[in-house]
């Protein structure tokens, strides 16, 4: 059986249920974990860290489980293992591809994260490219560029626009810029639509880091005329260490391989150093090595069940359980909630404060010690962001009260989770 017939017989990608028909939330893997707390007790675990790496939707571990038995070598074996392996993987190509809504085109490069898809792109750069990218961005979008032009947080959206379009003004050459969909510090929502215009209007390529959006948003890549976006697995319910890049091919297929090695290469000479012929095709260029199958498996199996769910419900649930939150913590004296554009600005589900009189670590660990919660503290890997927040840009990198506290929720997330953490708070304040 040939690797298309295989390919054809996989079941077809899911869409978003149409209007009026929905399909159950999926649940999320360890919702009834119990965990100890201060005097021996279980309780069960609020998991309110989504936004540094979600639990794997039940969806995915099944799928994952399905594809097992027959897991092996991919694009290269004649066996019908590896030719199903073959098609289950360019399967979840297609699938991905269709999650974001990218153009037919498009290359759709599997990773082991945002961050690495972040350091390919910047690999791939022509020579002489000059990366735009603010202040407020993860680190992944802040240190990968050979040339940069860094530029301060801006005080409402409309002056990121203006921020961006004054930089790549005044820059020759090739220019790319590099923004966050949604910040992973304050889950506020970036300006993309506008900010890709702006950037094609300059002659600019847009680099969006979505990693923090697909788990709560719809993104369609076609539509916000971006050139690239890249996000991760593991904040996306599969967290089986794959990521992805997705975009233009032109500069994919021309930079240098990202990874040297079989699978990158059409052909090599018996003396290496006469010649060797890469791959000109995005995919297998930069994709050496045997690829992390289940993890892209687990990837396009998240995309499939967030897309079957339909984005209304997801959205609709998260936004109850957000402003439930900040409702909470708005009511708490000594708490206070850390935002760049004010608190109406529209965000995902993700809070970061700080709770005067004690320190980020010391929140943490007394909510996870004393009541079972888990939450984010430290800078988020957003250093110069979250100095900014706090009023401490000054400060040095070793600075380890310049933290915060971060609460992220998603699929699983209760009200009861809500209201533990808002009463735990409550009584750390008064203490």
């Amino acid at each position: 059986m040939s690797t298309l017939t295989i390919f054809s017989s996989l079941p077809a990608q899911a869409t978003e249920t149409p209007v009026g028909h929905s399909r159950p939330i999926p649940a999320v893997l360890g919702a009834d974990l119990e965990v100890p707390v201060k005097g021996g007790r279980l309780v069960t675990y609020a998991n309110l860290d989504y936004a540094a790496s979600a639990p794997c939707l039940e969806p995915v571990s099944a799928a994952v489980t399905a594809a097992l038995p027959a897991y092996s070598s991919v694009h290269r074996g004649a066996g019908y293992a590896s030719q199903l392996t073959t098609a289950r993987y360019e399967q979840a190509r297609h699938t991905v591809r269709a999650f974001v809504g990218a153009r037919p085109d498009d290359a759709v490069i599997f990773t082991r994260n945002t961050t690495d898809a972040t350091n390919l792109l910047a690999r791939s750069l022509p020579e002489g490219t000059t990366a735009v990218v603010f202040d407020t961005e993860h680190h992944a979008s802040l240190l990968p560029w050979k040339r940069s032009v860094r530029l301060a947080p801006p005080a409402f959206p409309g002056a990121a626009v203006r921020a961006a379009d004054e930089a790549l003004a005044g820059i020759d050459g090739p220019k790319l810029l590099v923004v966050t969909a949604a910040s992973n510090v304050t889950g506020e929502l970036w300006p993309i639509a506008a900010l890709a215009h702006i950037a094609h209007r300059h002659g600019a390529r847009i680099l969006v880091d979505a990693a923090q959006l697909v788990p709560h948003r719809r993104l369609n890549l076609t539509a916000l005329d971006l050139d690239y976006v890249a996000f991760s697995g593991h904040k996306l319910y599969a967290p089986f260490g794959a990521g992805v890049l997705i975009g233009r091919r032109d500069w994919l297929t021309a930079g240098e391989p990202y990874l040297k090695g079989g699978g990158a290469v059409r052909s090599v000479a018996a003396d290496v150093q006469e010649g060797i012929e890469w791959h000109d095709d995005a995919e297998p260029r930069h994709e050496a090595g045997t690829p992390n199958v289940l993890g892209a498996i687990a990837l396009a199996a998240a995309c499939d069940a967030l897309s079957a769910t339909g984005w209304t419900a997801l959205v609709r649930e998260e936004e109850r359980l957000i402003a439930r939150l900040r409702a909470g913590l708005a009511t708490i004296e000594g708490v206070r909630e850390l935002s760049l554009w004010g608190p109406d600005q529209p965000r995902v589900g993700i809070v970061s404060f700080v709770v005067d009189g004690h320190s980020a670590r010391e929140v943490a660990e007394v909510l996870s010690g004393e009541y079972g919660i888990g939450v984010r503290d430290g800078k988020f890997c957003a250093h110069p962001f979250v100095r900014h927040l706090l009023g401490t840009a000054d400060g040095g990198c070793e600075d380890d009260t310049a933290s915060a506290v971060r609460a992220s929720i998603g699929i699983g997330t209760t009200e009861e989770h809500v209201d533990r953490l808002v009463d735990a708070l409550r009584d750390l304040a008064a203490r």
